[in-house]
């Protein structure tokens, strides 16, 4: 059978078992063990565990559990809750203050957990009511909350970084380092948006009343919030650009500072622990499965012969390198849109990267492209994880149509940010090389 005719099976298999609804880890995995059986035979297993086993023995991937237990711990403390209120007191007096600020605390968040669940519940539950309260239009506040909340995929620590670098064999110190400023130019972009669009229409995000603005004194106090939120910041990143740890040795300094933060507030108890380390047990569980499927994926691609076929089709493309680059950018929306950022991954790097070897761009690069786009699918419908989560905890009055509604702006800001890190691609790698 030709390899266009095996490859055409391989992908049409995948996409037919995608669709009655099996979990994709499984269809990813299973499909692929079939094809390797009946093109390379049985000896093709002990590829698969052979890969698999030199995954296990990594040490990187130890950082794993300990960023996921970290984020479960901060997730349950009065972090988010203080940090709200500091934001509140310093930001309200402007036009679409609150909107600004509960962006600043989705970048400390994101800063501290490296997920982006936890942003969004966090400030939907304590920023959106208060902002609907004082005459926020509701799709103003649901868009910032969820474009904030997706942060945490791409400001260090992140745990997609890990994943990425673990599939593609990069640093993931570097990746880490490349995030930085592509999260500080998505912020400020976001925020110029916000300032820009209230200036021109104030009942939008109108400023909070005279009496309830804060006084100095106020405002000084309330900074102490941010205190722990940088000590963890600070533990965890500070430790990796100072050459103390590794990024997986700095994941243990970021559960100690959670700790921390659990004690500082009084929830340090039993029931927390049982409770973040079962969720952190099922999530790690849940992302070996995930690399076994990509290294079984991976394995019946390149054994097949599917590389080169899909290497030539993508190289005849027109625009040359860069119009390679935007058609996987474009692909990778498109499949964001329906698909969870893992699988995507799953299904994308073992293909496209090398493909994004071969036409000498940076890998590291190319990784914050990447992730930048997993973050737009956070929030973009049908299917963006972030819009779930705030369907999850909003009032009856908002409908799943006014989030849908709120993104389209906010993923438009996101596309420019994008895309000037397309054009200015030492945003992204700056801090690596200066670093390392």
């Amino acid at each position: 059978m030709s390899i266009e005719i095996t490859t055409l099976l391989f992908f049409a298999a995948l996409l037919f078992f995608l669709v009655l609804g099996l979990p994709l880890t499984f269809v990813l995995g299973g499909v692929s063990v079939i094809f390797l059986y009946f093109t390379w035979g049985i000896d093709s297993f002990y590829m698969v565990t052979s890969q698999m086993w030199g995954t296990m023995e990594s040490f990187t991937l130890v950082a794993i559990p300990l960023f996921v237990f970290m984020a479960m711990i901060l997730e349950r403390t009065g972090v988010a809750k203080d940090l709200y209120r500091m934001m509140h007191l310093w930001c309200g007096g402007l036009r679409g203050g609150l909107a600004i600020g509960t962006l600043g605390i989705c970048a400390i968040f994101g800063a501290m957990v490296g997920i982006s669940g936890a942003a969004v519940v966090a400030m939907g539950t304590i920023a959106l009511p208060a902002m609907l309260e004082r005459g926020y239009d509701k799709k103003m506040v649901l868009g910032c909350i969820n474009t904030g909340g997706g942060w945490g995929i791409l400001i260090p620590p992140s745990i997609l970084m890990i994943l990425y670098a673990m599939i593609t064999g990069v640093s993931v110190g570097k990746m880490f380092a490349a995030g930085v400023l592509p999260g500080i130019l998505l912020m400020v972009l976001t925020v110029i948006y916000i300032v820009v669009r209230c200036y021109f229409q104030p009942h939008l995000a109108p400023a909070l009343p005279e009496d309830e603005r804060a006084t100095w004194p106020e405002k000084l106090r309330a900074l102490r919030a941010v205190l722990l939120p940088i000590g963890i910041v600070v533990m965890v990143l500070g430790s990796i650009v100072g050459g103390i740890t590794t990024p997986t040795e700095a994941a243990a300094m970021g559960v100690l500072g959670a700790l921390i933060s659990a004690a500082v507030y009084g929830k340090f108890n039993w029931p927390l622990m049982h409770e973040a380390a079962l969720r952190t047990f099922k999530l790690t569980g849940m992302i070996m499965w995930i690399l076994f499927a990509a290294h079984a994926f991976s394995a019946a691609y390149q054994g097949m012969g599917a590389q080169e076929l899909i290497e030539g089709m993508m190289t005849s493309l027109p625009g040359g390198p860069w119009g390679i680059i935007i058609t996987m950018m474009l692909i990778v929306f498109l499949l964001a849109m329906v698909l969870d950022p893992v699988g995507i991954m799953l299904i994308t790097l073992p293909v496209f990267m090398p493909i994004v070897a071969s036409l000498g761009f940076d890998p590291i690069w190319f990784g914050i492209l990447f992730v930048i786009n997993m973050e737009i699918g956070y929030m973009t419908p049908p299917f963006g994880f972030n819009l779930f989560y705030l369907k999850g905890i909003v009032p009856p009055s908002i409908t799943m149509g006014d989030i849908y509604k709120s993104v389209v702006p906010f993923v438009l800001v996101e596309i420019v940010g994008l895309a000037l890190i397309m054009i200015f691609p030492e945003i992204a790698t700056y801090l690596p090389d200066l670093l390392f």
